[in-house]
């Protein structure tokens, strides 16, 4: 089983590593595009690196909708071009690639209108399971079907019963998209590639007109290093017009950044099998089911504050709560509410105000020489966007480069996963643990939670959960220090795992377990833990501060009240 570790020894390693020697290719930013450009460039034999200021995915590719869709609303717009794209990456990453952490899941679309609605939306969702059918990466998911009034009320009996005549089911898939990150990052490293976070870029080398690597601060340890490329490719997201000013270049492109905003409900709190999908009069509201919770998103409206903490207001919250209550038997408060994300949108500039308008395509450019800006896109297609990132790239190298294989490169964990899964039973019977434990190590980690079974055989104590967050036990908290990045609490429990959403604490009653196990991988001493505490809960309160506010500058104010970073 091929695997990598990104401990804290892993990180200085590879941050002299790349310091050392020329790379062929330089990755700047490590969300989801920054990552699978990593990946990429690794898999088709090119020496790589990869930096990132702060944590894995911890822009926008954490604060996702978690949804890996064709853009059924695209369809509605006659993209049929990025639709078509993103169904056969939808196949690609649940079939093939990550059927470990990508997992269908069905929605249903409320129709509310006889006759000519149940014609329109249907031939569309009929175009959409048939486009993706086309491509050969569609048999993974169930065809849509068409429900009578009463058959759609068995099925979400939370819908009020004159919010909808009848309906329509069908099936788009979602993943924990932070995980899903991290995920790729140790993907790319286990395959030769050099990564580290908290590794800031505050500048590009230069050798006359051309870009030939970058100056990187360790915001952890204090160095800098110059770190040379051949090719350096820009993919900070929200943050690449910044980034291009670096280089003195206004770029051949901007990036608008549109804000999204979800709520988190328990699951007790909507009554149904299904997600649901509802039309708004600015774009469409996602019901989705997430473990023992519900995500409610998302909103989409322009941002200009900061861009590392975008806040959510009460308008934004109220917004939401709102338009779902307005199919709801039983409505929604503010006391359902256990967790509230914002998230920002790189969209291509264009002539429209409206954000949702813009542009979710993306962009590769080659502004200056040895330097590739990729922006743009959406999730679903982060691996095309790195594919097309890296051909440019390849274009500045005086050498014979292979092709893309990307599409044949399973991250890690997915091979042999069907067959632990199928195995899960034996696999509780032999570690004392219940299946249930092991299915959710297992949807989290594939065939990688070998590795955290014999961090519990070692020590039986990390078998049991963290406190305050059931569904998590402690030897999560552990191997995310020791083998997947996390360097501050933070990390851990905003990325790594859930729980900062997913608890009405916010994690702030496991923040101190949770830095209590992490504490001899990176060698806290007690000080240390207790600013990572005191960091978490102010953050914490912050957010919660920010959520109180009636806009968004007030709420933007409210949430810069806590710092960023815990010093070491």
């Amino acid at each position: 089983m091929r695997t990598a570790i990104l401990g804290p020894a892993q990180r200085v390693e590879s941050l002299a590593s790349m310091a050392e020697r020329e790379l062929d290719v330089l990755v700047v930013g490590a969300g989801v595009v920054g990552a699978g450009t990593a990946l990429d460039a690794v898999t088709r034999g090119l020496s790589t690196g990869l930096v990132e200021a702060r944590d894995w995915a911890s822009g926008t590719s954490s604060r996702s909708s978690k949804l890996i869709h064709g853009g059924l609303r695209y369809l509605e717009m006659l993209d049929f071009a990025l639709v078509r794209e993103a169904l056969k990456e939808r196949g690609l990453l649940l079939e093939r690639l990550a059927p470990h952490l990508v997992k269908p899941v069905p929605f249903l679309y409320p129709l509310q209108h006889k006759g000519w609605e149940r014609l329109y939306a249907g031939a569309g969702v009929a175009m959409y399971d048939a486009m993706s059918m086309a491509k050969g990466h569609g048999r993974g998911l169930p065809l849509h079907r068409h429900l009578t009034r009463s058959h759609a009320l068995r099925v979400a009996p939370c819908l009020k019963k004159d919010a909808l005549v009848g309906a329509l089911q069908y099936y788009d898939a979602q993943m924990d998209d932070a995980r899903y990150v991290t995920n790729l990052v140790r993907t790319a490293v286990a395959y030769g590639a050099k990564a580290a976070n908290r590794a800031r870029v505050t500048g590009f080398l230069r050798e006359g007109e051309r870009v030939v690597g970058a100056k990187v601060q360790d915001v952890e340890g204090g160095g800098e290093y110059e770190i040379r490329a051949k090719q350096v490719v820009n993919a900070t997201g929200v943050w690449t017009d910044d980034t291009q000013a670096m280089v003195g270049e206004r770029g051949q492109f901007h990036v608008r950044a549109s804000k999204g905003i979800h709520l988190v409900v328990p699951r007790d709190r909507i009554h149904s099998t299904t997600g649901l999908i509802l039309r708004t009069e600015k774009s469409v509201l996602f019901v989705i089911p997430w473990g023992r919770h519900w995500i409610l998103g998302t909103t989409d409206t322009d941002w200009d504050l900061d861009k590392a903490h975008p806040a959510a207001s009460s308008a934004d919250i109220d917004y939401l709560l709102d338009h779902v209550n307005s199919v709801l038997a039983v409505p929604l408060t503010r006391d359902d509410v256990e967790g509230v994300y914002a998230g920002l949108r790189p969209l291509l500039a264009g002539e429209s105000d409206a954000t949702s308008k813009l542009s979710r395509e993306h962009t590769v450019a080659h502004p200056v020489p040895g330097l590739v800006v990729v922006a743009g896109g959406k999730y679903t297609t982060y691996r095309v966007m790195a594919k097309d990132a890296v051909d440019e790239a390849v274009h500045g190298l005086d050498m014979r480069v292979a092709e893309c294989v990307t599409e044949d490169v399973p991250l890690l964990g997915a091979e042999g996963y069907r067959a632990l899964w199928n195995a899960r039973a034996r696999i509780a019977a032999r570690t004392g643990l219940h299946v249930v434990r092991v299915e959710h190590l297992l949807n989290r980690y594939g065939t990688m939670t070998e590795e955290l079974l014999q961090l519990i055989a070692e020590d039986p104590s990390l078998g049991e959960p963290l406190a305050a967050a059931d569904d998590y036990l402690r030897a999560e908290i552990v191997y995310a220090a020791s083998h997947e990045g996390a360097r501050h609490l933070d990390d851990v429990l905003t990325r790594r795992t859930r729980i900062s959403i997913e608890t009405f604490d916010r994690g702030t009653r496991s923040a101190r377990d949770a830095a209590e196990l992490m504490a001899p991988v990176l060698g806290w001493d007690k000080d240390q833990i207790e600013r990572e505490v005191e960091h978490y809960q102010k953050r914490v309160e912050a957010e919660r501060e920010s959520q109180r506010q009636p806009d968004d500058l007030t709420a933007d104010a409210a949430r810069l009240g806590a710092p960023d970073i815990v010093p070491l």
